[in-house]
């Protein structure tokens, strides 16, 4: 049962990683109807902007405090994520918005790979490992659950339910769901579409950038080629939540975790990610919404 328990706990951990870059993919779709394939080397480039603050600051100040140290990482790498993701949603989306539905989704496959080269040749291929940030571990009942992990979930926790705030009791958040229903009559009552698209970029990449910096400090090795594995994951979860819906990003991203974390600790390591595919699949037969989902409704 603690084995078991155990695993539940690591499962939630990855789980609000993917739930984190996931609501990025939900928010930007709820908008403009677009998925952004650019979205996981975001979360990628969040990891390495919080590596780049840490072997800056580390090979100044000895014996920096590891709270300060790890708030400023957060800070640089939700900065940086967001200054890509609003230039990309300019350069690249922006123009691309009233053409057909395939243009942003190459454009959108093409960022990725150019955000994914960019860091190999600037970083290099290699995996830039970091020594462990938070080392404390708890033994509860037998169970082993570490500080790393409580920070994650506790900061997925808060992080959903201040978005969960500012998309459903704030002007910005009314802009935001008033452009999804409906983009010119938005605009014609006074919303700023253009620029609340922009602000919709910028909060999806802060909180890509939170999950980098939790997936640097949960494994504590970046890659350039980070960005793909979890970002399909993490998109997959959005998918299987109920893609529109934070609360659904959220819990399939948790799902997803619990999956991968349950099916490696019982059977065969090899398959996880077939499993994780094919409960997407059957879920989706039965609720092509999503389990959170809401189907829509056809204007005529």
């Amino acid at each position: 049962m603690e084995y078991f328990v155990q695993q539940l706990f690591n499962g939630l951990t990855l789980g609000s990683i993917y739930g984190l870059v996931a609501i990025g993919y939900t928010m930007v779709y709820g908008i403009i109807g677009m998925i952004n394939f650019a979205h996981g080397d975001i979360f990628m480039l969040g990891g390495f902007a919080a590596l780049i603050v840490f072997l800056v600051l580390t090979s100044i100040f000895a014996g920096f405090p590891v709270a300060v140290l790890l708030l400023l990482m957060l800070i640089v790498a939700m900065l940086m994520t967001s200054l890509w993701n609003w230039t990309i949603e300019r350069v690249a989306y922006r123009p691309l918005r009233g053409s057909f539905r395939l243009a942003p989704l190459i454009t959108a496959i093409g960022m990725s790979i150019t955000l994914s080269n960019f860091i190999q040749v600037t970083q290099g291929p290699r995996n830039k490992p970091i020594p462990p940030l938070v080392g404390s571990v708890y033994n509860i009942g037998g169970i082993s659950i570490s500080l790393k992990q409580i920070i994650i979930i506790l900061i997925t926790v808060v992080l959903l339910a201040a978005f969960w705030y500012i998309v459903n009791r704030t002007a910005l958040g009314r802009a935001q769901r008033a452009t999804e229903q409906d983009r010119k009559m938005a605009a014609l009552l006074g919303v700023n579409v253009d620029q609340t698209i922009s602000i919709t970029f910028i909060m999806g990449a802060a909180l890509a950038a939170v999950a980098g910096t939790m997936y640097l400090m949960y494994y504590g090795v970046a890659s350039f080629n980070d960005g793909f594995t979890p970002g399909v994951k993490a998109f997959t979860a959005a998918v299987l939540g109920g893609i529109g819906s934070l609360p659904g990003a959220v819990l399939g991203g948790l799902m997803i975790g619990l999956i991968e974390s349950l099916w490696s600790a019982y059977f065969t390591i090899a398959y996880k990610d077939v499993a994780t595919f094919a409960i997407l699949a059957f879920v989706l037969i039965f609720k092509p919404t999503g389990i959170l989902g809401r189907p829509e409704v056809e204007k005529v």
